[in-house]
């Protein structure tokens, strides 16, 4: 009498490797923070809508080359980042933190232009007495203080680099959503003042 034959086993299922970085808590405040400023950009785009004339002839005044100079240096902040994140997955902890560091010198680079630019701004006679430049110092300025914050971030993120007793890559892909999330915002910033027309 034949035994009857069990059905072959399937092969155990590989746990997937995908997921997503960070923290939860870090997606939380960063889907905040975009609600927010997209409530500010859609302010912005009603305003603009009902004075056109007047907010292009003050764009007219920014200076489009520190515009794309700062998005460059912040797309570079984000590449650097970036490295940092996959080497510390790799456990390359001393590379990853000189990759934050540049990325941080890039924040810095930002913050200096950017004030320089406030500056010139200022000294030129266009103040917030002007809806165009209302928009544009509250803009930038909230921005300017997720550079802040970010870059607080990024020390952290050195810091948990350089601790051999801790060196968690959910605390260093938390801090890079973060930054990430500051060098988005400046895009849509930088096509919204300086840009379109």
């Amino acid at each position: 009498m034949s035994q009857s034959q069990s059905p072959p086993k399937s092969p155990p299922r590989q746990p997937s490797s995908a997921h997503l970085p960070g923290d939860i808590h870090m997606w939380v405040m960063v889907l905040g923070d975009l609600i927010v400023f997209g409530g500010y950009f859609i302010i912005f785009m009603v305003y603009r809508s009902m004075n056109p004339e007047q907010f292009l002839r003050a764009q007219q005044h920014l200076d489009v080359n520190i515009g794309v100079l700062n998005t460059v240096i912040l797309l570079t902040s984000s590449w650097f980042v970036a490295r940092s994140v996959l080497a510390c997955r790799t456990e390359r902890h001393d590379q990853a933190a000189r990759f934050v560091w540049a990325g941080g010198i890039c924040g810095l680079l930002f913050i200096a232009f950017k004030s320089y630019e406030w500056f010139s701004k200022v000294t030129a006679g266009h103040t917030n007495s002007e809806t165009f430049y209302s928009f544009y110092y509250v803009l930038t300025g909230v921005h300017l203080v997720h550079v802040i914050i970010g870059l607080v971030v990024l020390g952290v993120m050195v810091r948990e680099l350089r601790n051999t007793g801790r060196r968690r890559t959910t605390l260093i892909e938390s801090g890079a959503v973060y930054w990430h999330m500051v060098d988005l915002l400046w895009v849509v910033i930088f096509g919204l003042l300086y840009v379109m027309r």
